[in-house]
């Protein structure tokens, strides 16, 4: 894929300030949702995806005025940021998007790989009837986003397709949980998914797992998932070297 559609556009310069033209990926509260848990949520996606990149001055006013919020749900999203080490908060001064640290993505990265490789196993020993449904919805909606050449769309559905395992398992709180520690690493992957061949790499490694859970053969599926695991970061340094100002 060597080219991306215009909402997938580069992301700004690493510590940038944000200005309003830094907010266009934000959308204005809906009905469902508390403000405080929109607003994160707004403001999450803006950082694991690189459209509010590593160092991005963070000002609540504009955030507020372009969510269509207060200034207090925003407070409460940033402190949550921070809590899952995204954003920088310094009393007193700037407010900023945190570097990537590959020592927390690593961290991250066995957390994942500890309870997905259980999770795999158990659904290759005992696979649910719905189960065979569920994973080719999931490859043909990561195939149709990878045709368009739309990078957020592959991004989205590889979390859909993980998170479907998660609760096929009967374990989707353990989800929460890894998302809670993941956005260093998720924000690494982000960074190496516009990477030549890298999406339909992802594809690849979903449809084999995919066949080894529902052939029965727990082995291979763990295998499989190590291998599609450990793909960003056998190219991590290489990301660094590319983009130093991401990282801390």
């Amino acid at each position: 894929m060597n080219s991306l559609r215009s909402s997938d556009r580069a992301p700004a310069a690493p510590g940038a300030v944000l200005a309003d033209t830094g907010l266009d990926g934000l959308a204005p509260l809906g009905r469902r949702k508390s403000a405080a848990e929109f607003a994160y949520e707004q403001l999450r996606e803006a950082v694991i995806s690189l459209s509010l990149p590593p160092g991005t001055v963070l000002a609540r006013g504009a955030i507020a005025q372009r969510l269509g919020l207060s200034q207090t749900p925003v407070r409460e999203a940033l402190i949550r940021l921070q809590e899952e080490r995204l954003v920088e908060v310094v009393p007193h001064s700037a407010t900023r998007v945190s570097r990537i640290d590959l020592a927390n993505a690593r961290e991250a990265h066995f957390l994942r790989l500890s309870i997905e490789l259980e999770i795999v196993r158990q659904l290759a020993q005992t696979p649910a009837p719905s189960l065979a449904g569920v994973l080719r919805e999931g490859i043909a909606r990561m195939r149709a986003a990878l045709a368009t050449e739309d990078h957020a769309g592959v991004a989205g559905a590889d979390e859909a397709f993980h998170a479907a395992l998660y609760l096929a398992a009967g374990v989707p709180g353990l989800r929460d949980l890894v998302h809670g520690w993941s956005g260093h690493l998720d924000r690494l992957r982000r960074l190496h998914l516009p990477s030549p061949g890298k999406a339909e790499a992802i594809l690849a490694d979903h449809e084999a797992l995919a066949g080894a859970i529902l052939a029965g053969d727990a082995a291979r599926a763990e295998a499989r998932l190590r291998q599609h695991l450990a793909g960003t970061f056998a190219e991590a340094e290489g990301l660094r070297a590319a983009s130093p100002a991401y990282f801390s």
